[in-house]
């Protein structure tokens, strides 16, 4: 298919295309919704390896189940929705394992802002390290209702859609995890009152690039994303 024809394709458009045995139209979504995939499993899971593994989990179950999808939600939600499930389901495994609380703190750096330099204001890098840190604590479904919410900027409708959940549930899951952070994060706010917005009192943008793991290019699909399973 042209380049410029798949362009002008909406995602719907691709998926009935990659359905009906089109071998370029799955990596073309991948292309387009593979930055705001990594940015939800990266700050979900808190770990760049694990993340990766959780989007070439989704974005291989999503190819494999792109026959049912019957449009009763847009193409990117019913994708954030595939790949929630799937660093949920590795957070829980994580959980089983764990012996340590937290993840190294090479691992938070790694989190806060992956397209920043390392020559980043340290005192932003101490402020998203205990940010961080604290959202670490959180049992993983309260996690992931923030992420969306307070990092990535979902409205709450939407990221009831992704996560398959009443609207109610992903406000009561904000609320307490909010809840929940506001006695470890008081103190980072001027004069120590009040509860700090997550990532720094900014929503992310839906457009916001993140960008793949480590030893990936731009250029790449996420492992797994791009050919016939």
């Amino acid at each position: 298919m042209d380049d410029v024809l798949r362009d002008g394709l909406s995602d719907a458009d691709l998926l009935a295309r990659h359905v009906a045995g089109d071998p370029d139209a799955f990596g073309e979504i991948v292309r387009r919704h593979r930055d705001r995939l990594w940015a939800v499993a990266l700050r979900t899971l808190g770990d760049r390896e694990e993340a990766a593994d959780a989007v070439q989990d989704a974005l291989v179950s999503a190819y494999r189940a792109a026959h049912t999808f019957r449009g009763q939600s847009a193409v990117t939600t019913w994708l954030h929705r595939i790949t929630v499930n799937a660093c949920l389901d590795r957070a829980r495994k994580a959980a089983s394992r764990r012996t340590a609380p937290l993840a190294e703190t090479e691992r938070l750096e790694q989190l806060i802002e992956p397209h920043e330099s390392a020559a980043a204001p340290a005192e932003r890098g101490d402020l998203h390290r205990e940010l961080l840190q604290a959202l670490a604590t959180l049992p993983p479904d309260q996690r992931a209702a923030l992420v969306l919410v307070d990092m990535q900027g979902y409205p709450v409708a939407e990221a009831a859609e992704v996560l398959d959940v009443p609207v109610g549930t992903v406000k009561s899951r904000c609320a307490r995890g909010r809840a929940r952070l506001l006695p470890i994060l008081t103190h980072l706010r001027p004069g120590g009152r009040g509860s700090p917005a997550l990532d720094g009192g900014r929503n992310r943008s839906q457009g916001a690039s993140v960008p793949p793991p480590a030893g990936q290019s731009d250029a790449d699909p996420v492992k797994g994303g791009g050919g016939r399973a």
